[in-house]
């Protein structure tokens, strides 16, 4: 007499690959916003600890909450457009390197803490960027 074998259904063969770039846009669309919103509320209190000056730290607020909505707007789509989501990944790097090019040059008077708090940002934008490298050739691999 045999036991039946049971095994949990298998997905389709292609969602997992767009599951990882969606949810990498979304989680960065949502950390994006709520770090935008802590540059743009705490302006003035974050000067002091980070030297970074109000006069910065406000448009930053405003560039993260738009850029905010257009990861939420792409990550929404039913399938993700490959050049939106390259666009993406191609910002992504820009930011990252901008970061770092503050962090370590005196274009801003920041203190110690100014420049960990930038590194530490462009390692958080580093990593959405390689989730959603590794997402979006999933999902070309995919076929989606």
């Amino acid at each position: 007499m045999s036991t039946p074998v049971m095994t949990a259904p298998r997905p389709a063969a292609g969602r997992a690959a767009p599951d990882l770039l969606r949810s990498s846009l979304r989680v960065d669309g949502w950390s994006s916003a709520a770090f935008g919103l802590v540059m743009l509320v705490g302006s003035t209190w974050l000067s002091g600890p980070l030297g970074l000056p109000a006069t910065w730290s406000v448009p930053f607020g405003i560039a993260l909450l738009g850029g905010a909505a257009a990861l939420a707007l792409i990550a929404g789509y039913p399938r993700i457009p490959a050049h939106l989501a390259v666009t993406v990944v191609a910002g992504n790097t820009l930011s990252c390197a901008a970061l770092l090019l503050l962090a370590f040059t005196d274009v801003l008077p920041l203190t110690g803490l100014g420049r960990a708090f930038l590194v530490v940002g462009a390692l958080v934008v580093a990593v959405f960027t390689e989730c959603e490298f590794v997402g979006l050739r999933r999902a070309r691999n995919a076929g989606d």
